[in-house]
């Protein structure tokens, strides 16, 4: 049984300095509702799935939180832990309603602390913005001007404004005297909502960009709200970086870099750190597109998109206080990442000095898509070809469920299929039809792969998984359904985004901006931030 800690204990934690994973082990539509600022979920139906590269430092001080109800999803949560390996584990006394009790704020939403740190920017900074109206008024007047998205390609298709160029936040620095050389050129930056919006825009403005810069207030949330058509699935990129453009970029990213204290190391250096791993947690932080970590990265890297690990830092990292090294080929996404990374109160954050491509003395390359580190479940799981599967499925032979997010499942699940989340699993298996046999599925397998493992203990009907998961079925050319059909649990796994909905849109919008210009206000009365303004 792991020791507890009670919130004034944590709260002095989170203010000493050292090392500190503070996880929320309920489902994120949970802990959205109301959970500690630097908190990071790490649901426990797919901990395995993520715990290794959020805590890679077994040693690592973590605290554990969940509701404070009688689920006992944190003890269960303590015990699994201490069977991976991770020997320091502590877990807050009456979760997150014990920590509201003893006077402390509890905050709605995910990724929080960018969040809040992007509204401290914007009311620290003076960050200039501008209005879908006067956007589309300066448009129409036919006023120079370059709309840049600063979203990876992904999110960019879904919905832009149009004319805009994805160009990923990290790189507007390296790519803008390429994109607008003219300093009479407008440059307005835009994301979905605000965040990187905002820091898209003050990048450039500390880099120095003579151009008026300005972030397209509240984005392209913004855009619709104010009644205005949205592209979508456009395709429109920045041209390649000239040597111009990237000696200029160097020039100002160097300047960043004195203005905020941005420290460099080489590799040696990295090597020195790695060998310390398990004294120090290190996380070596990839700030490339995926298709650039794909065609080359350093070995015990994690893909982490500059603009995206900013807004979002707590999906690549769950230590604070850890040693994060940023890693690219050029030195300028790296470079302005940290920047912002040091702002936000991270104090120990370096760039490598030649990046993939500088040494030595540096590895070799891997290539390929990241990988995450998983641990294996326990005992061994029987798997079901897809085709013998479909027989038995379609002739009433067995009952399916499906493991995937409720997103994931809504947008297609084998016809039948329960949705049910794995932390819930005993309650879930109640609500099934009776069958012979349960085959268990998620999109590629692993998932229910734990599940079936955990199932044994909790039925007496045989489990068996679908080799392949669903992707395998949709492969193999087996028809799906969409919608949720048949809910075993809740669909409050995943914190749904407003264009996750399919009603009421623009409420959940207005909602969202409402709660993102709110936080500034939050974080003030909470305290624990340790966000930092600079001198010009």
């Amino acid at each position: 049984m792991a020791e507890s800690i009670t919130a004034g204990e944590l709260e002095s934690w989170l203010g000493d300095g050292g090392e500190l994973a503070l996880l929320d082990v309920r489902e994120e539509g949970v802990f959205g509702r109301g959970h500690l600022l630097f908190a990071v979920c790490v649901p426990l139906s797919r901990m395995e799935l993520r715990i290794r590269d959020l805590v890679p430092r077994l040693a690592t001080r973590i605290a554990l939180c969940d509701g404070g109800g009688t689920d006992g999803l944190a003890e269960t949560a303590a015990s699994r832990l201490a069977r991976f390996g991770y020997t320091d584990v502590r877990i807050l006394d009456g979760g997150t309603t014990g920590w509201a009790r003893a006077g402390f704020e509890l905050f709605s939403g995910v990724n929080v602390p960018s969040k809040a740190f992007g509204e401290f920017v914007e009311h620290e900074y003076g960050t200039a913005s501008i209005s879908a109206a006067d956007l589309r008024q300066s448009m129409e007047s036919g006023e120079k001007l370059v709309v840049l998205d600063s979203r990876p390609m992904a999110e960019y298709r879904r919905m832009n404004i149009p004319t805009g160029i994805d160009v990923p936040g990290a790189e507007l620095v390296l790519r803008i005297h390429d994109i607008a050389p003219d300093p009479d050129t407008l440059i307005v930056v835009n994301c979905a909502g605000r965040t990187r919006s905002i820091l898209g825009a003050q990048s450039l403005g500390n880099a120095g960009i003579a151009n008026r810069i300005v972030a397209l207030r509240n984005g392209t949330m913004g855009w619709h709200l104010a009644g205005y058509d949205l592209e979508r699935g456009a395709t429109r990129r920045a041209p390649e970086v000239s040597a111009d453009g990237l000696a200029l970029a160097r020039a100002a990213a160097a300047k960043v870099a004195v203005r905020f204290g941005v420290r460099t190391i080489d590799h040696a250096t990295l090597a020195a750190w790695r060998a310390e791993s398990d004294r120090r947690s290190l996380f070596v932080l990839d700030v490339r597109g995926p298709d650039e970590y794909a065609a080359g990265h350093l070995p015990g890297s994690i893909p982490a998109p500059g603009g995206q690990l900013v807004q979002a830092t707590d999906r690549y990292v769950a230590t604070l206080g850890a040693r994060l090294v940023l890693v690219d080929d050029t030195g300028v996404a790296a470079t302005m990442t940290a920047s912002w990374l040091v702002q936000m109160g991270w104090r120990d954050v370096a760039v490598l000095d030649g990046g993939v491509t500088g040494g030595p003395p540096r590895p070799a390359l891997e290539s390929g898509p990241f990988v995450p580190e998983v641990i294996d479940p326990d005992g061994a799981v029987q798997r079901f070809p897809v085709d013998e599967a479909a027989k038995l499925i379609r002739g009433g032979g067995a009952v399916v469920v499906d493991f995937a997010t409720s997103l994931e499942y809504r947008a297609g699940h084998i016809p039948g299929a329960w949705f049910a989340v794995r932390s819930r699993l005993k309650d879930c298996l109640a609500k099934l039809p009776d069958a012979p046999l349960i085959v268990m599925t998620s999109p590629d397998g692993v998932l229910a792969t734990y599940a079936a493992a955990d199932a044994r203990a909790l039925c007496e009907a045989p489990v068996k998984v679908i080799a392949g998961g669903t992707d395998g079925w949709r492969r193999a050319g087996f028809a799906l359904s969409e919608g949720f059909e048949n809910m075993a649990s809740e669909n409050d796994d995943l914190f749904y985004r407003a264009y996750d909905y399919t009603e009421n849109i623009e409420d959940r919008m207005r909602e969202y901006l409402s709660w993102e210009t709110g936080l500034l206000e939050q974080i003030a009365r909470d305290g624990t931030a340790r966000f930092r303004r600079f001198p010009a």
